[in-house]
């Protein structure tokens, strides 16, 4: 009577031990379905976030079916519980064991911000300060401020940081951003200042940064930028001045309305290349890679002056009267796709570019 009351007992406890392993290996199959989602969604996972609290989350959120299996896979489990902060893009058809091995694998959300070729650090704290994700630290900053906090004080912010998509996290602020354009601005210019082309008219690579944002203002064909600088180099090696409507267009600042007249290029203001010699004291817009390196190997030739075509490339002239010729051609008697130069029948005129 004993063995079989002891039999019986064994059996109920193996038939009650197998009846909860099977419950709890059905739980656990649960985190290998499907999320319960119809579009993409941001999950963030707080700094200190501890496992059991994640799981809690999940659940009162939907995202798993109970807290409990979640947690009992983390006790199986416990490498899978050392989850990153961070924002987690949720996507549907993830299951919860996918998105642990995210946070676990600190797989966070990244963001991108543009800085573009050809425009203004103005432009660049713009774009930075309507970045819904970032952390701003720099908003109310002076430029003085933001290139004191780069490692640069003293310099003149334009022209320094370089223009590309950059990405980023939610951990990250603006400043984090300035800085690894900034460096990495330093970088380009070094090595593409290291391999220049021989006896350019360049006091410094600083000096290279300014004619290669002047060329990313002039042109926006690859294939020209060469081209342009060479005019410009040019010019500097002979003595002329370079006479060009961007340098004049970033000293009217604010003023600027959209066209430049003869009374714009008669004020005398630091970056007024019609009256001003040499090159302006700071670049004038983000130049890129390509510019710089056109700046530091322009073509060669014989061309001091250019005109707008109006579709998007240049004439190139060697001469003043082949220039004033290409003027009349392009430009005479058109208004409003092209910029306002002075008249070119002006003997004295010997504008590089129009």
């Amino acid at each position: 009577m004993f063995r079989k009351l002891l039999f019986l007992c064994f059996s109920a406890l193996v038939l009650v031990g197998a009846g909860g392993a099977l419950w709890a290996w059905q739980g656990l199959e649960t985190l290998k379905k499907p999320i319960p989602l119809a579009q993409p969604e941001v999950f963030t996972v707080e700094s200190g976030t501890a496992f059991s609290q994640l799981a809690y989350r999940l659940a009162e959120e939907g995202l798993v079916s109970e807290s409990l299996w979640l947690r009992l896979y983390g006790r199986l489990n416990p490498e899978q519980t050392r989850i990153k902060a961070g924002d987690y893009q949720l996507e549907p058809g993830m299951t919860p064991l996918a998105v642990l091995d995210d946070m676990v694998e600190g797989r966070v959300k990244h963001w991108s911000v543009q800085f573009i070729e050809g425009r203004t650090f103005a432009d660049l704290r713009a774009r930075l300060a309507a970045s819904e994700h970032l952390h701003k630290e720099t908003t109310d900053w002076t430029d003085a401020e933001i290139m004191a906090a780069v490692g640069a004080p003293d310099q003149h912010p334009e022209g320094r940081f370089f223009p590309d998509t950059y990405l980023f996290t939610s951990s990250e602020s603006d400043l984090d951003l300035l800085k690894r354009s900034y460096e990495r601005m330093a970088s380009v210019l070094e090595e593409e200042w290291q391999q220049r082309a021989e006896n350019l008219p360049y006091e410094s690579a600083y000096d290279a940064l300014i004619m290669a944002s002047i060329v990313e203002r002039e042109t926006g064909v690859a294939g020209e930028r060469q081209d342009v600088a060479g005019v410009f180099v040019r010019r500097l090696q002979k003595g002329m001045r370079l006479q060009t409507d961007p340098t004049v267009i970033y000293g009217m600042g604010d003023s600027y309305e959209g066209r430049i007249g003869r009374r714009d290029l008669r004020t005398h203001t630091p970056y007024n290349t019609y009256m001003i010699n040499g090159l302006p004291p700071t670049p004038i817009a983000l130049p890129g890679r390509e510019a710089i390196h056109a700046a530091l190997h322009p073509a060669e030739g014989s061309a001091l002056y250019f005109v707008a075509r109006g579709d998007g490339t240049h004439k190139f002239s060697d001469t003043l009267a082949e220039h004033q010729r290409a003027v009349r051609e392009y430009q005479l008697n058109r208004s409003e796709d092209y910029r306002s130069y002075p008249a070119p029948e002006d003997e004295n005129t010997e504008e590089a570019g129009q």
